[in-house]
């Protein structure tokens, strides 16, 4: 399904600058053209400013589809179109490169993936995950780790990539159960609290990606 005219179009603009990164901007399609998505130039709901785009500048996005399904892809800033009002020229993503996921009902994959866990400024450790989803994940860690129920952590993921690639994926979370393990270690289950919208896209490539391979063997 291919984003169409009038429909809005979330983005999160692909920077280094993490704090730029989780700003999420909102436009609409103006045209669809064989090319391109042309779009009114982003605003900023929170603050109500617009956001100027340069060509070459990397987007992650997402539209609504019906029953609130999220279509993903990441596109970049091709050119410009001058109208009443000048409008931006989005490269067109390729249908097979569109991920489709309903945020209540995302795919849980098994996979051991490095975790860093942040609890506090004094209680930092490394863990290895159990299974990850686009919305939460659970990890191993050592039983004397001070994890408990509704404990807020900050995370970063990392997650390698059948193109060869690892990502670095950040995350603010919360504990929602703690298992004593036979092991003496422990299974922390959290819920994703705040993720920016490309990082979570990149998890759920990362679920399909796992569930292929396993389709495979």
């Amino acid at each position: 399904m291919l984003p169409k005219v009038n429909q809005i179009l979330h983005m999160n603009m692909n920077s280094i600058d993490d704090e730029e990164s989780r700003i999420e901007y909102k436009a609409r399609i103006a045209d669809v053209t064989d090319t391109a998505l042309v779009i009114e130039i982003p605003l900023n709901e929170k603050t109500g400013r617009l956001k100027k785009l340069y060509q070459g500048d990397e987007l992650s996005t997402f539209f609504l589809g019906e029953g609130g399904v999220k279509h993903y892809f990441t596109t970049s800033v091709i050119g410009y179109t001058e109208d009443v009002i000048r409008l931006v020229e989005l490269r067109k993503p390729a249908l097979e490169s569109i991920t489709q996921i309903q945020r209540r009902n995302f795919l849980r994959v098994l996979a051991e993936l490095e975790i860093a866990v942040k609890l506090s400024d004094q209680i930092q450790f490394i863990g290895i995950t159990e299974d990850v989803s686009g919305g939460g994940i659970s990890f191993i860690c050592d039983g004397q780790v001070p994890v408990g129920m509704n404990m807020a952590i900050s995370c970063w993921i990392l997650a390698p990539f059948k193109n060869g690639s690892i990502e670095h994926i950040p995350f603010s979370g919360e504990i929602v159960r703690v298992k004593q393990l036979d092991s003496g270690k422990q299974l922390a289950m959290v819920r994703f609290v705040d993720i920016a919208d490309r990082e979570r896209q990149k998890l759920i490539r990362f679920c399909f990606e796992r569930q292929m391979d396993f389709r495979k063997r």
